[in-house]
């Protein structure tokens, strides 16, 4: 990733959005979305821990810099897995999750010693939905994507009237 990347942000550049060759993408980006768990229509892609970071960072490697410089105190995880939280339905699979204050609802109190706003990717239930390392990669643009519009305040609603849901 380049050092003047903040980790995240894989917008496609002209905004144009990667042709999908996925025939149905079932699984949850984020508990916002609904509490639906993922089909698996496939046998689950094999991809090591490492090829998987590198698809992330790719991914990263694709954010426009004026996006990047926009963004503001977040870090992004990758993560094998998402355990349901108490009181969610324990099927619950998700292929990023975004947790923190998105920059349209900040004010003033927020700077004052707030933690970094956190992006997970998961890794598992993108490789159970994929069946090549194409689709892999195109999985994990689309989710980082979404999960970082989430921190530009875009809400699941616009980000299907998108394509990026």
């Amino acid at each position: 990733m380049p050092a003047n990347l903040p980790p995240g942000l894989p917008i496609v550049p002209d905004g144009e959005r990667p042709s999908s060759q996925l025939p149905q993408r079932n699984a949850v980006h984020s508990p916002a979305e609904g509490d639906g768990a993922a089909e698996n229509a496939y046998a689950p892609f094999e991809m090591s821990p490492e090829e998987f970071e590198e698809a992330v960072s790719d991914a990263l490697n694709m954010i426009p810099p004026k996006a990047a410089s926009a963004m503001d105190n977040v870090a992004i995880f990758i993560e094998d897995d998402y355990t349901p939280q108490p009181g969610e339905d324990p099927d619950t699979v998700l292929l990023g999750l975004y947790e923190g204050v998105p920059l349209t609802e900040r004010d003033s109190w927020w700077e004052a010693g707030s933690l970094p706003d956190r992006i997970t990717i998961f890794r598992q239930p993108i490789l159970d939905i994929c069946s090549t390392r194409e689709e892999v990669i195109e999985e994990v643009a689309i989710t980082v994507i979404h999960e970082i519009a989430h921190h530009f305040g875009i809400d699941d609603d616009r980000l299907h009237e998108l394509g990026w849901g």
